[in-house]
């Protein structure tokens, strides 16, 4: 036997690489079927108002809050483009004090009193507002009489937040991959990076009613894809908004679930599966408002899921006898804005907000060359305004405020609420079940003895590990360490000399595999590796996000299941059960050890020292950082605390 032959070692017995996405489907489920009966509960106004007001409460929750919406604007024109039937202006404004939004304003000719405005929200092309495909739905709708504000979402278009002006280019790229990076760091601190896409796109509301060409009781929102997420963020947080058309994002979360499909940073709402919420609820925030769902039957947000949506929240209108005002329009075309939903969408606004219901033609669309449209001399904020800033910073400004905060509790009191709360991370959600361990020797490599182990950790989902000792002290009591490293049984090469050190000191040693790690590893959805971004382990560690839950909990939960075998395996001395915690999935260990009494001491070697060092820090490795996520630890304690008051 050799050490890579332990490597590769597959579990036979069960379809290990299968349960974890199968027991969290199964939370979703249930999650879900909730949020069904509570909505089908409702039958009256008052109770749908009560409906709306909570969702929208905890939804705010979930994402921490929203910053101040009383700074001031300092909005400006830096240009005008002169078009056949409208013009376009260049705007900037400050959404938080130095946070730089670029817009592009368009204006119908002729206007002779306030008119109906729509706020266009962009999905995840590069090019954001200045897309080919975004002008022509700006277009369509300018020339059916209405006024456009098309913005540029945070990491795109002209605002690129890692942009580097030696570089004349981002270090990131623009659009997912930058909201993902930056997006993580928020969740820490209790945040998501939604909070700054709702507020931009409430401050840009409030710039419209600074525009005295716009009725402020006639504000529409639409947008697609990433754009849709925005528009149904603003449809549920935003009162003042009079009709809505979300584009190519509205369906239900069980059909996006078994699609296989991860879901943007700013798309992932912590705990709002838990309390219930579903698409469902993003539209009957809106009842009785006009709305006009979008959508493409060809989608990867799965068409069935829109059509049953749609169907479910109609008699929220019929109770304000406003059947009529929330219809479906599809087109047959893959996901996009396509010409046909913007023609419906320009028909459905100008009908609700001015009144006439105009249909323009195709033929008079045409795009304009991207430069033409940017607010910015070279395009991009950061080069224009050095004070510029972004999530980045408002990140690292909230982990002060933070830090602050924890640090001006008396020490032993914020120990005892620090616990408590990772206590309830960590245990809440967890159905307790028997552990009906299977042990069986696998024989010697050099002079270590191997036995793997298999042993049910939360209901439906087990564990493995494989554990060394020296065949000299085979037959014996021995104190315990158990290992806990990136890749787990999967990278026995690289601790193969502190393995067998261990053990030479008189200790047996027990390499861990927590939930989809090593032999666990869940099969891939796609054509990438599992740990990668939007791969199956993150896209199932979004999944407990949205369960109020996290793989960082949930694989600490596991290890101190591990802890639970080892008190009851023969040959283990229970008063000596030591934790090696490794890389940054060590952090479970951290964890564990801060909540079980039973582990005597805690190693701690390469890996994360400080999620706070991670979250200040502008550049980091973002490969598999899902997993070491506990959203809101930082509001309650940082991995020095937790090693300074678990030194035993």
């Amino acid at each position: 036997m050799k050490i890579r032959d332990l490597e590769q070692y597959r579990v036979t017995m069960y379809d290990v690489k299968a349960q974890l996405k199968r027991a969290i489907y199964r939370l979703s489920e249930e999650a879900f079927a909730r949020g069904d009966r509570d909505r089908d509960a409702i039958r009256s106004r008052e109770q749908l108002e009560a409906r709306k007001t909570l969702m929208r409460e905890k939804l705010i929750e979930s994402l921490g809050g929203l910053p101040p919406l009383d700074t001031p604007l300092n909005a400006q024109v830096t240009g005008t483009v002169r078009c056949d039937g409208f013009r376009i202006e260049k705007i900037i404004f400050e959404s938080r004090p130095h946070t730089y939004v670029t817009c592009n304003l368009y204006l119908p000719d002729g206007l002779s009193g306030p008119q109906g405005a729509v706020l266009f929200l962009c999905g995840h092309h590069d090019m954001a507002k200045h897309q080919p495909e975004y002008q022509s739905v700006c277009q369509y709708l300018v020339r059916a009489g209405l006024i456009v504000l098309a913005m540029d979402p945070i990491g795109q278009g002209e605002r690129l937040s890692y942009y580097e002006s030696s570089l004349k280019a981002s270090t990131l790229g623009a659009g997912t991959g930058e909201h993902g990076y930056a997006g993580s760091q928020c969740l820490p601190l209790g945040d998501s990076l939604a909070r700054y896409f709702v507020h931009d796109a409430m401050r840009a509301i409030d710039y419209l009613l600074t525009r005295p060409e716009v009725d402020p009781a006639k504000i529409g929102v639409t947008g697609n894809s990433g754009g849709g997420t925005q528009t149904s963020l603003v449809m549920v947080c935003e009162p003042r908004i009079a009709a809505a058309a979300p584009a190519t994002f509205i369906m239900n979360r069980r059909t996006y679930m078994y699609a296989g499909g991860a879901q943007d940073s700013e798309q992932i709402w912590p705990g709002m599966s838990a309390l219930g919420f579903d698409h469902e609820d993003i539209l009957l925030a809106m009842a009785p408002k006009p709305v006009r769902v979008l959508a493409v039957t060809y989608d990867f947000f799965p068409i069935e899921g829109t059509r049953e949506t749609v169907s479910r929240v109609r008699r929220f209108w019929d109770m304000y006898g406003k059947a009529g005002d929330i219809d479906l329009v599809e087109d047959e075309s893959t996901h996009k804005y396509t010409p046909a939903l913007a023609r419906a969408a320009a028909e459905f606004f100008s009908e609700r907000l001015n009144g006439r219901k105009v249909s323009p033609p195709s033929g008079t669309i045409r795009p304009l060359d991207p430069p033409l449209l940017w607010c910015t001399p070279a395009g991009q904020v950061r080069e224009e305004f050095p004070d510029a800033r972004a999530v980045h910073e408002e990140n690292a400004d909230r982990l002060r405020c933070l830090e602050e905060a924890r640090t001006a509790l008396d020490d032993a009191k914020r120990k005892e609420r620090a616990l408590a709360w990772l206590r309830d991370r960590v245990f809440a959600a967890r159905k307790p079940c028997a552990l009906n361990p299977r042990h069986a020797p696998m024989g010697r490599l050099e002079e270590l003895c191997v036995r793997t182990s298999l042993w049910w950790s939360h209901e439906g989902v087990f564990n493995h590990a494989l554990t060394f000792t020296d065949f000299r002290r085979e037959g014996e009591t021995l104190p315990l360490t158990i290992a806990v490293w990136d890749r787990g049984t999967r990278s026995l090469h690289a601790h193969w000399d502190w393995i067998r050190k261990t053990c030479s000191s008189g200790r047996a040693v027990m390499v861990l595999d927590v939930s989809g790690v090593g032999p666990l590893t869940p099969h891939s959805l796609n054509s990438g590796e599992p740990q990668d971004y939007y791969g199956i382990l993150y896209k199932l560690a979004d999944d407990l996000l949205w369960l109020n839950d996290s793989m960082a909990a949930w694989r600490t939960y596991d290890v101190i299941r591990a802890v639970d075998l080892a008190v009851q395996t023969a040959g283990v001395d229970a008063q000596d059960i030591a934790l090696y915690a490794g890389g940054r999935q060590g952090m479970y260990a951290q964890l564990a050890s801060a909540l079980d009494e039973r582990v005597k001491s805690l190693e701690v070697a390469e890996g994360m020292a400080s999620v706070s060092e991670w979250v200040a820090a502008r550049h980091y490795d973002s490969h598999d950082i899902s997993s070491v996520i506990l959203p809101g630890m930082l509001r309650y304690f940082d991995l020095p605390d937790l090693r300074r008051w678990c030194a035993r």
